[in-house]
């Protein structure tokens, strides 16, 4: 079936916003300025800065939802569904680990290329799979393990291809090694975060945008104070800031003053993230959660392209074989490979007892959830 024009707005949307979430907090790592009290020109190093930034745009989208639901209100039969009401609370603790893996990813990609940052970030499915095993009682199917070895097989073609073309006079090969290794550790609080959320939040009925809003003013406050003790906490060279101090937030602001361009560098990464939220929430809802994930796999393609264009990196081809591997293990992990196998005439059937089986399990689980909403509902 062909996608409507809405539809074919909200994939462009999701890749578009989804690329220039990135580009925009790399161009501003490329930025020089002063700083106070008469610093010389030094980078914009500020990861945690940018961080704040980013939640402030996951913020934003509660002020969507509360449009939307306004103007869903004023009609005459209102279709919008704004999910049950719910402690703030539970999301606390998803929002700190969100918190924790994007200000540690801010940091690494100061450090290593955009292409390589996205690329490396597809090592989430590795830790939400193992994690879902272990706490969740989830069993995995065997082309997802398949998925899982092969993600880690591009993992360390990434990890060789950023060894060979490194850049000596932009990165040593030690801040090149560390970025890739922060990324990684990550991705590994992102699926604590992904299952916690699938634990204690999914049995509620919230609107997507709500929880996406909800955890960004958890993250934007609690970061926003945390800046104050990071101003007198020393990070020796660690930080690229005069100071040397975990994160000095004066001199971000400094610097801006003097170089306006980042602010628009910042706003780009905060708009874009709102944008990319809504997006990819529509895009699920109006086409699939499959089309989701390959317009999420495809903005890495494009990230690569434009970092090329404007000479950010080099090209190298253990990248291209690094994507395509990583590619396919995510492909693989999410069931993409059944349409294809559906086509040959002996593993038909064989797809066709996979899905039923994964039917059954959805359903049940469903049922489960049911039960615990209402046991939501009756409890005070």
């Amino acid at each position: 079936m062909a996608w409507t024009k809405y539809q074919l707005f909200l994939a462009g949307l999701m890749l578009t916003t989804g690329s220039l979430n990135t580009l925009s907090a790399k161009w501003a790592d490329t930025f020089s300025a002063e700083g106070c009290h008469g610093d010389k020109e030094h980078e914009f190093n500020h990861p945690f800065v940018q961080a704040v930034g980013m939640f402030l745009g996951e913020f934003s989208c509660l002020l969507v939802f509360h449009l939307l639901l306004c103007h869903d209100k004023r009609r005459p039969e209102p279709s919008f569904n704004p999910g049950q009401s719910f402690n703030p609370l539970l999301f606390f603790a998803p929002a700190m680990c969100d918190m924790t893996a994007t200000s540690i990813m801010y940091v690494a990609l100061s450090m290593t290329s955009a292409s390589s940052f996205q690329m490396l970030r597809g090592a989430v499915i590795i830790f939400t799979g193992l994690l879902s095993v272990a706490f969740l009682g989830q069993r995995l199917k065997p082309s997802q393990w398949v998925g899982i070895l092969t993600t880690i097989v591009g993992l360390v073609v990434v990890g060789l291809a950023d060894f060979i073309s490194m850049d000596k006079k932009e990165h040593k090969l030690s801040e090149i090694l560390t970025g890739d290794l922060l990324i990684i550790m990550a991705q590994v609080i992102v699926a604590v975060q992904m299952v916690l959320e699938e634990k204690f939040v999914s049995k509620h009925d919230v609107h997507p945008l709500k929880a996406v809003g909800t955890e960004g003013m958890f993250g934007f406050v609690v970061l926003t104070l945390l800046l104050i003790p990071m101003y007198f906490i020393p990070a020796g060279q660690f930080t690229g800031n005069p100071r040397q101090v975990l994160e000095d937030a004066l001199d971000a602001f400094c610097q801006i003053g003097f170089k306006p361009l980042i602010l628009v560098a910042l706003l780009g990464n905060t708009v874009s993230i709102a944008f990319f939220n809504f997006a990819g929430i529509s895009v699920t809802k109006e086409i699939s959660a499959t089309t989701r994930m390959v317009l999420d796999s495809l903005r890495t393609l494009v990230i690569w392209a434009v970092s090329l264009a404007l000479g950010w990196e080099k090209f190298h081809g253990l990248q291209v074989l690094g994507f395509v591997v990583l590619l396919t293990g995510t492909a693989l992990y999410n069931g993409l490979h059944r349409p294809l196998l559906a086509r040959i005439p002996y593993c038909a059937a064989w797809v066709q007892d996979d899905e039923a089986e994964e039917q059954a399990g959805a359903g049940e689980r469903e049922r489960l959830l049911s039960e615990a909403r209402v046991q939501a509902v009756d409890s005070p």
